[in-house]
């Protein structure tokens, strides 16, 4: 069994990897963990798929060489109600050498039963 890189402690199939392959996120915070791993995993389609189309940009950039995720933690959870919801989070990454700590408050939308990532304001 490997881990999810989303740090959530659950196997990959039964966690991250099933969003992946086209199953809804339940939650805010369950896509935005997925999306997270597919930044790990640079699954670049599938984080455009699961961007709000008001928001994505037309392409994402493949990740710089030598860029390694450390992990997630999520810091908070809330849905403001059945289809809008919120999730703080930081991310750390390490690129040449360089800890970096990307500290985000996300907003997500549910739309025909299923969750986007719409955008975020980073903190600290």
């Amino acid at each position: 069994m490997s881990v999810c890189v989303c740090g959530s402690g659950r196997a990959a199939g039964a966690c991250c990897a099933r969003l992946h392959a086209g199953e809804p996120a339940p939650t805010p915070e369950a896509l935005m963990r997925s999306r997270y791993s597919a930044f790990v995993l640079d699954l670049r389609d599938y984080l455009l798929a699961t961007w709000h189309p008001t928001t994505r940009p037309p392409a994402l950039p493949p990740p710089e060489p030598g860029l390694k995720w450390l992990g997630l933690e999520v810091k908070r959870s809330a849905l403001q109600d059945a289809d809008h919801g919120t999730v703080e989070f930081v991310a750390r990454s390490k690129l040449g050498g360089r800890a970096h700590r990307l500290h985000e408050n996300s907003r997500f939308v549910r739309e025909d039963g299923r969750w986007y990532y719409v955008d975020g304001d980073f903190t600290g």
